[in-house]
């Protein structure tokens, strides 16, 4: 199923990934109701508190990322546990969709983002995403739930069905890559 639906890239900041999750890497906070500490030497601050779901142990994965297609026509979402991508050799975009009450890709919030090296995005659960990559191949680290990994890669190596994730196909939208992007690519 194919479509001329072009899908534009958005910067990514605080509010316009709201509906999706959260944005991360943001600038230091004022401090307010915020852990922190800022020295001379070093800053840190909670950026977000990380929810893998009731039972679920959090797993930190190195996930490289290498699909340069500018064809978007399936995505992936998580039932039970959010899930953090922070790029760490590159640029990815992050391709994402709300659910619709069904339970399916909402089409209608269909959204891509350039999510620059060293910020990253936390998805809820039930968000629907892919991910693209500019030119070779980016490096990521990947926040998520212990057995979802495993979930995850029983069904996409063998024919158990997957219990805690979900692969749709959707019509086929095209990235619009901006003038920067295409010239990498």
């Amino acid at each position: 199923m194919t479509s001329n639906t072009a899908l534009q890239i958005n910067d990514l900041t605080p509010e316009a990934f709201n509906a999706y999750g959260w944005m991360l890497g943001k600038p230091i906070p004022d401090g307010h109701g915020v852990p922190l500490y800022s020295h001379p030497a070093t800053d840190f601050w909670q950026e977000h508190l990380f929810n893998t779901g009731a039972g679920g142990d959090a797993e930190l994965l190195w996930v490289n990322y290498r699909s340069q297609s500018t064809e978007v026509s399936s995505l992936e979402k998580h039932l039970l546990t959010q899930q953090a991508i922070v790029p760490l050799t590159g640029e990815i975009i992050q391709i994402v969709a709300r659910s619709a009450a069904d339970g399916s890709p909402d089409l209608s919030t269909l959204a891509a983002f350039r999510v620059p090296q060293g910020q990253g995005v936390c998805m809820r659960p039930g968000c629907w995403h892919a991910t693209r990559v500019a030119s070779a191949e980016v490096t990521c680290l990947m926040l998520t739930r212990r057995s979802t990994t495993v979930d995850l890669i029983q069904h996409l190596t063998t024919d158990a069905r997957a219990t805690e994730s979900d692969i749709a196909a959707i019509p086929a939208c095209h990235l619009e890559l901006p003038q920067d992007l295409s010239q990498a690519a």
